[in-house]
């Protein structure tokens, strides 16, 4: 079995945010995912990185209800039909 390591390090004391330690990965992102990351950039005035975390955090969020037999629905707009959202 191969070993692998995961590498954590510490940039300062804890932030209001509730950071202080992170995990640097690496992703490769396909021009689509890419181009929702700019969006998501332009519309919300985060960085990247925050952008992403809140991603991820907000995936975790929806598996989670999904895993415990909630839903999460959208509308889109005031006059649309909201919509059961589920993740694949």
């Amino acid at each position: 079995m191969a070993a692998t390591s995961t590498t954590t390090t510490r940039s300062g004391p804890p932030t209001e945010r509730g950071g202080g330690s992170f995990e640097r990965v690496t992703v490769n992102l396909t021009e689509k995912t890419s181009q929702a990351l700019a969006e998501a950039v332009r519309l919300s005035g985060d960085s990247k990185t925050d952008s992403i975390n809140k991603a991820i955090q907000m995936y975790r969020l929806l598996l989670s209800v999904q895993d415990q037999g909630g839903g999460i629905y959208l509308r889109e707009s005031a006059e649309a039909e909201q919509e059961r959202l589920r993740v694949l």
